[in-house]
């Protein structure tokens, strides 16, 4: 079992934990909403045994990193920045990438618009954001809560209400207390001052309205160039196969699309094994 160790950085004026472990090519994994670099605990394990330098952000307003009060300091622009002082903070010139959730959505963007820090990306669960926002009907449908997560106070009181009942139903198909730890992980971090609205904020942030209604056509982002791996779980509560699968048409490197039948959103912890081996292979 590999060691894993925790430091602090100062990067953009704010303090950031990230956990590290092994030696080798590196390799950055990217968490998203709600959670921490706890989530990729299996993958850094495995990662790390293959012969990678692992390093695993809490990323800002997560975990045990600062959490701005401002909604405009999670703009994806700063979110970018944020990971580019990491990688300098830590020396590291370019790494392999992989997210999922916000964290792929932040992937992708890094991957697009500062492509000499990415060798490869594996984003897990999000596509392309053009795919993404050209999914249709089906998706917009999926993602209803982020409209609801818009307004402040709103989604704070609903979210904590009955010890996070709602939360639960809605992220954790039900789990109670004691029954998936990693719910419980969740709810704890959640709980902590300002967290809740830090987390919300990265959505607040970056969310339009108006690209509900968006068909993907009209942004003119940068094609992502680098060898990429899209990961799809057939059982995910908020993101469907088409934002995936219509990632393809925005790389314009080698493309693998990997679908995993009967698994939910939370791939790290929910299929370990699998994820882990896709990106051991895809990172060899």
């Amino acid at each position: 079992m590999p060691v894993v160790t925790e430091q602090t950085v100062r990067v953009n004026g704010l303090d950031f934990n990230l956990a590290e472990a092994g030696d080798g090519p590196p390799v950055l994994l990217l968490h998203g909403f709600p959670d921490s670099w706890r989530l990729w605990r299996h993958q850094i394990s495995a990662l790390a045994d293959a012969g990678h330098r692992v390093i695993a952000p809490d990323l800002r307003g997560f975990g045990d990193s600062a959490k701005p009060e401002a909604v405009e300091a999670y703009r994806m622009r700063a979110l970018v920045t944020d990971v580019v002082g990491v990688l300098d903070a830590l020396g590291v010139e370019r790494a392999d990438v992989a997210g999922h959730d916000w964290g792929a959505s932040l992937a992708w963007v890094l991957a697009m618009f500062v492509p000499d820090r990415v060798s490869r990306l594996a984003a897990v669960s999000v596509g392309h954001p053009r795919a993404y926002a050209a999914a249709g009907l089906e998706q917009w449908r999926a993602s209803w809560y982020m409209l609801w997560f818009q307004f402040p106070g709103v989604a704070e009181r609903e979210l904590r209400a009955d010890d996070w009942a709602f939360f639960r139903r809605w992220a954790w198909n039900g789990a109670a207390p004691g029954q998936d730890p990693d719910a419980d992980r969740q709810v704890a971090g959640l709980s902590r001052p300002g967290a809740l609205t830090a987390g919300l904020n990265w959505y607040r942030a970056n969310i339009d309205p108006a690209s509900f209604v968006a068909d993907g056509e009209g942004s003119s982002l940068p094609p992502v160039s680098c060898p990429t791996m899209g990961i799809w779980t057939s059982d995910d509560f908020a993101l469907t196969e088409a934002q995936m699968t219509g990632s393809e048409r925005f790389v314009t490197g080698p493309w693998r699309y990997v679908r995993l039948d009967g698994v939910d959103h939370w791939v790290p912890v929910h299929a370990p094994e699998r994820l882990s081996q896709l990106l051991v292979d895809f990172f060899d």
